[in-house]
């Protein structure tokens, strides 16, 4: 078994809970945040926003904002200057600053930098745009048909059938089998059409910046990111400078959930900063947030499912329309991959569609395009176990994936934990406990990737023995405390000796966004490995000063030691007094790993939800919730705890509350959070979070990520119940009270 594979074995500080080394700083106010840096000179930015759905900007006059007081820079698209070669970078461009269109309500249009915000926000009202006022698209279903209004000529692909609207960029498709085969074979089929809602993450913190860019092309920009390696890459490309040349510096972050992990403001305060020669600050406001940034894609699914009498699922097919927003996305392609993951068929075909839409742009969400999916599928698989009276976890059990099942999306699994949720959801209180009236308890189960990716990190040994630890991912759920913890524990020393800091992208090489689940996976894979090869340097040191050969020396509870009475007699040496004498023995030590990191290693979740329906309003209470989830190995378990429970909140609202709005003319009705309703504590029960250890064989401590795939089942799960509850079952969310109403009165 290589090295970096999973061993098993007792761990000291892994699995257990200590404070978090960034809590007083955070609830003092001591932390940083995108909005907390200001520095000499500097200059406030602001946008000038499209007001209209689609338009074509035939011309943008920005004389008069210019010439006024205070004024120090204004910038277009022309200005953009740089053409990227990357069409990835390009749409990054054209969604940063419109180009020859604006594409959606809220669409840049020009910025301005000035010396203060009040004056920048004056200048906006001094920019004369003349647009010609295009027809506009919203719906999904709408966009695809032929005769609808086109946003991008000459972008369609060939995997595109003939006869469908410009609007359809790409589609892919995944499965094996031969499905009308297996349709066949079924007691029962069911197609159903569900349709879900755009949704926008919910981060607190607004997206800000800081950019400074000095007239030797070189550049600084301290931002909020959820990747700040991929900040500088991107804005580098767009602005046609060397990536080198940009230091790029991750603020402390106030919540992503997958939208802070793309641009929006970036590229603009650079351009600012070059033309006006002095730092430039931008913060959008909370109703920017909504209408410019990246929610995530609304839907349009068919599932079709057979199943026996006895629960077998005979064959399964899936067609996901997904709206991307203005531009390109893979929302589609990934709703496509996991809808169907949980399951072992023999039969299976889906299909992804990704339609563009005069909308922003969709960013990640959590698992992006996962939670759509199952909530099809599930309420398929729900239903067919409702009307063939079947129970639902026994079904789900009978269906599973498991080691060995080749996935409806192409791989076949290694070790995963689905049937073990399902187990011990079947196992746990809650499934046996009494129901009242109007209340029903609904059960799904949810799938995601996981994800490694491009990693490096430093650890140095410092001349006292303490340990400072680098890594280049942007602290979002507990990082720092969980690669302190997995750097403790490799070396044998305790906790407090580590410091684990975010690097700028000056100290470390390349890493890969926070996202796919991937730092405690990667980045702790990088820190074993990390610690693993100071832990080498030091036996060499101590063999030196013993005079005697490394192989000689072997590492046991934080210090080396002679391996056998034939390799000498000398005391243990710990790392502080191996470090005290570095000077004398080679220099300073360090461990260092860079990594593309592989074998992530799936997850699954099963989630279990009482909900009570009122039969006079249609509004659901959520009475009950459990999580049961498979984290490989829980490095902290309260942060993997609070993983499940953010993930199964924001389920929550996805489901019952959360939706954006457009009027008939395009724009967003709802950009703040008094319209845009989230949950907040009154709203939720507690959720019980019930954590599941099925080793990830592609980590030296079975490590798997956890931060997505509890957003995945909560929108099937609480639709199961209410369909139990309500005794109606409901195809599109969110579940809002009139809509709930009216499914009851209908039926």
């Amino acid at each position: 078994m290589a090295k970096d594979e999973f061993q098993t074995r007792e761990f000291k500080v892994v699995g257990t809970r200590p404070l978090r080394p960034d809590g007083i700083d955070k609830v003092t106010g001591r932390a940083r945040f995108g909005a907390d840096m200001t520095v000499p000179g500097m200059l406030w930015g602001a946008v000038l926003r499209s007001p209209h759905a689609h338009a074509r900007i035939k011309n943008i006059d920005t004389s008069a904002a210019e010439v006024m007081k205070g004024v120090k820079a204004v910038v277009t698209r022309a200005d953009f200057t740089h053409q990227p070669d990357d069409p990835s970078i390009s749409d990054i461009l054209d969604n940063c600053m419109a180009g020859e269109k604006a594409l959606y309500d809220g669409h840049a249009i020009a910025a301005v930098a000035a010396t203060s915000r009040s004056i920048a926000r004056a200048a906006l009202d001094a920019i004369q745009v003349d647009f010609e006022v295009l027809p506009h698209v919203i719906d999904v279903d709408e966009a695809m048909k032929p005769g609808a209004p086109v946003l991008h000529k000459g972008r369609q692909q060939e995997n595109v059938p003939e006869g469908y609207s410009e609007n359809v960029l790409s589609r892919t498709a995944y499965g094996h089998g031969e499905p009308e085969t297996g349709f066949k074979s079924a007691d029962l089929v069911i197609e159903r059409i569900f349709k879900t809602a755009a949704t926008h993450q919910g981060y607190i913190e607004p997206h800000a910046c800081l950019a400074t860019m000095g007239a030797d092309g070189q550049g600084d920009l301290w931002v909020c990111t959820q990747g700040h390696y991929m900040v500088r890459n991107t804005c580098a490309a767009i602005l046609g400078i060397e990536a080198g040349k940009l230091r790029v510096t991750a603020s402390e972050i106030g919540g992503g959930f997958g939208g802070k992990t793309t641009v929006f403001l970036e590229p603009t305060a650079l351009a600012l900063s070059r033309k006006a020669g002095r730092p430039v600050k931008m913060v959008m406001t909370r109703d920017e947030c909504f209408r410019a940034s990246g929610p995530t894609s609304s839907s349009s699914i068919t599932i079709k499912i057979g199943m026996t009498k006895d629960g077998k699922m005979t064959a399964a097919t899936g067609e996901y329309r997904y709206q991307n927003g203005a531009f390109l996305g893979m929302n589609a392609m990934l709703g496509a991959m996991t809808g169907f993951a949980p399951y072992d068929l023999e039969h299976v075909r889906t299909s992804g569609w990704e339609v563009v839409t005069n909308r922003p742009k969709a960013a990640a969400y959590r698992a992006p395009g996962a939670p759509m999916a199952a909530f099809a599928v599930e309420s398929v698989v729900d239903e067919l176990c409702q009307k063939l009276n079947l129970d639902p976890i026994e079904t789900r059990l009978k269906n599973a994936a498991r080691e060995g099942t080749r996935a409806a999306y192409g791989p076949t699994y290694p070790a995963i934990g689905l049937e073990a949720t399902l187990k011990a959801a079947q196992n746990h209180p809650h499934w046996s406990a009494p129901l009242g009236p109007n209340q029903g308890r609904g059960v799904a189960c949810g799938f995601w990737f996981n994800f490694g990716g491009d990693t490096c990190v430093s650890l140095m040994i410092n001349p006292d023995g303490t340990v400072s630890l680098s890594e280049g991912n942007p602290d979002i759920g507990g990082s720092r405390a969980s690669m302190s913890m997995m750097a403790a524990e490799e070396l044998g020393i305790p906790l407090e000796q580590v410091r684990t800091i975010i690097a700028d992208t000056g100290s470390l090489g390349q890493n890969d966004v926070t996202d796919g689940s991937r730092v405690t996976f990667a980045v702790g894979l990088a820190t074993i490995k990390a610690a693993r090869h100071a832990i080498e340097i030091m036996k060499q040191r101590a063999a030196m000063n013993w005079g005697i050969d490394p192989d000689a020396v072997e590492w046991v509870d934080g210090a080396a030691q002679p391996a056998g009475p034939n390799a000498g007699k000398f005391p243990p040496m710990s790392v502080a007094e191996i470090a005290a004498i570095a000077s004398k023995t080679g220099g300073p030590i360090a461990g260092h790993h860079e990594v593309t990191a592989e074998g992530a290693g799936v997850s699954f979740a099963t989630h279990m939800v009482d909900t009570e329906v009122d039969p006079e309003t249609g509004a659901v209470k959520v009475l009950r919730y459990s999580v049961f989830q498979d984290a490989g190995k829980a490095v902290h378990p309260a942060y993997v705890e609070g993983q499940f429970q953010g993930g199964a909140v924001q389920g929550i609202g996805w489901a019952l509350n959360e939706e954006y709005i457009y009027g008939e003319d395009g724009r967003l009705q709802n950009a703040g959070f008094l319209d845009y309703r989230i949950p907040v504590a009154s709203d939720l029960p507690m959720i019980e979070p019930v954590i599941l250890e099925i080793p990830n064989p592609g980590h030296p401590y079975g490590v798997r990520g956890v931060g997505e795939t509890s957003i995945v089942p909560p929108l099937a799960a609480i639709a199961n119940s209410v369909s139990r509850g309500a005794g109606v079952r409901l195809t599109s969310l969110p579940m809002s009270p009139p809509k709930v109403l009216a499914a009851m009165k209908a039926q």
